[in-house]
């Protein structure tokens, strides 16, 4: 059998074999070096042909399919991260502004509201007081 010869392959490793081919043509890599490349794989992966014969099934490896998956997901991040951010449309409207009026008002209700925050203070530090000495008194039994 001269080198080269695929007539010891199965279907199955034909059909690998021209899968991961299409898939080096795609990212730009020449016929006949995708052609080495995917039964190389193909061979890495099951081992060579696989020959008849009762007890020489070999078990297949997925490292060289893993592999493959690692570098085209490295590739596909680093471009991802060189991508610019997108931009806002021109005729997008931009967001609401507030007018003078508004933030004059929210001005006179902050300082309103600290004036009776303060109120508001003191109430809750002698209702955590009280509630305190509840605990102390139902603890004791007085």
């Amino acid at each position: 059998m001269p080198r080269g010869d695929r007539s010891k392959y199965t279907g199955k490793q034909d059909r690998q074999a021209e899968h991961i081919e299409e898939g080096y043509e795609k990212r730009g890599v020449g016929k006949k070096e995708a052609e080495r490349r995917a039964w190389a794989t193909v061979n890495k992966s099951s081992g060579g042909g696989k020959k008849s014969g009762s007890g020489r099934g070999r078990t297949t490896s997925n490292a060289p399919a893993r592999k493959g998956g690692r570098k085209a997901g490295a590739t596909r991040r680093s471009a991802a991260k060189k991508t610019p951010a997108k931009k806002t449309p021109a005729n997008k409207t931009p967001a609401k502004k507030t007018s003078a009026g508004a933030s004059s008002a929210r001005k006179a209700t902050n300082k309103t509201s600290r004036k009776t925050g303060a109120a508001t203070a003191g109430s809750r530090n002698a209702a955590r007081k009280s509630g305190s000495a509840r605990k102390r008194t139902m603890v004791s039994g007085t």
